[in-house]
């Protein structure tokens, strides 16, 4: 539980600084022409490639980094269950950082929806039994394969929704492409070389994790980025956690389903209502002004970041 919560830690402040990186490669995007329509693709490649130029991209990578690293110790000691929530709990420790860093005020429901997230993960952590000892059939490896595949296609697809829609799109392929990722990381037995490159759940946690970090990048410069955090949120706790329960053999505590349950529930539905601290402080705002609220009217797809 520590790697884990040390992951959130590396993955709450990665966003904030990739975040930054996008909305200042984002320019770029946007059609000369006014009457031309917007790029019909959700990922935009090359948008990636300008906000990896940036330092703070880089910077957020390398945490990025760190926090994988993390994240798999993790995973081989823990539900993935548990572990989902504890990387949902990055939105509370970015929304505490921009507040004591940043200047950003957070309301009393911000401050509550954060006490949420820690009780929700205290009782996670009491009710969490140890990792399942099911090692997943081949048609759950090639399953894995094939989502990843299918989040690169759900990410060509959003580009053609609205605003919003497609905010909530990006988000949420992000989201399943990070789940790839976590279960993936359960279904490889074995990092020798020849046992390793064999496996299909190899290329699952690779091609996911790079369309999720695709998608994610184009989300966070597209649209509303608490849409796209709320979808991020959904799509990389609740997919893993039924399928290592189910699949896998993940349990609870003798006797503490309920509250794992509950815990898991309390943590995520905290982090949903932390969903807009995804969005990047912009550079130049005053102290103490925190990201736009959703009532103020999204930038379009590829315009500068607009200031709180």
């Amino acid at each position: 539980m520590v790697c884990a919560l040390g992951a959130s830690v590396c993955f709450g402040t990665a966003t904030v600084l990739q975040a930054i990186a996008a909305r200042a490669a984002g320019p770029g995007t946007r059609p000369s022409d006014p009457s031309e329509p917007p790029d019909p693709s959700g990922v935009d490649a090359a948008l990636f490639l300008r906000a990896v130029r940036e330092w703070r991209y880089l910077a957020g990578l390398a945490l990025d980094g760190v926090g994988f690293v993390l994240q798999i110790a993790a995973l081989r000691s823990l539900p993935i269950y548990a572990v989902g929530a504890a990387l949902a709990a990055s939105l509370a420790v970015t929304a505490v950082a921009a507040a004591w860093l940043l200047g950003v005020r957070l309301s009393g429901v911000e401050w509550g929806a954060i006490t949420v997230v820690c009780a929700g993960l205290a009782m996670l952590g009491l009710a969490s039994g140890e990792e399942g000892t099911k090692t997943g059939s081949t048609a759950l490896t090639y399953a894995m394969l094939g989502t990843a595949f299918a989040v690169l296609l759900v990410g060509a697809a959003a580009g053609r929704l609205p605003g919003r829609g497609r905010a909530l799109a990006l988000g949420l392929g992000a989201g399943f492409g990070f789940g790839v990722v976590e279960v993936s990381v359960r279904l490889i037995d074995s990092l020798a070389p020849s046992t390793l490159f064999a496996n299909a759940a190899t290329y699952a946690l690779l091609l996911g994790g790079g369309a999720a970090f695709l998608l994610l990048t184009s989300a966070l410069q597209r649209g509303s980025v608490t849409t796209a955090t709320a979808g991020l949120v959904v799509g990389e706790t609740i997919g893993p956690a039924v399928v290592g329960v189910v699949w896998l053999g993940d349990r609870t505590r003798e006797g503490l389903a309920w509250l794992a349950v509950l815990g898991f529930a309390v943590a995520v539905a905290g982090a949903l209502v932390l969903a807009r601290f995804g969005e990047a402080p912009v550079e130049g705002a005053k102290p103490g002004s925190g990201p736009k609220s959703e009532s103020e009217p999204e930038s379009e797809p590829g315009s500068a970041p607009r200031t709180p």
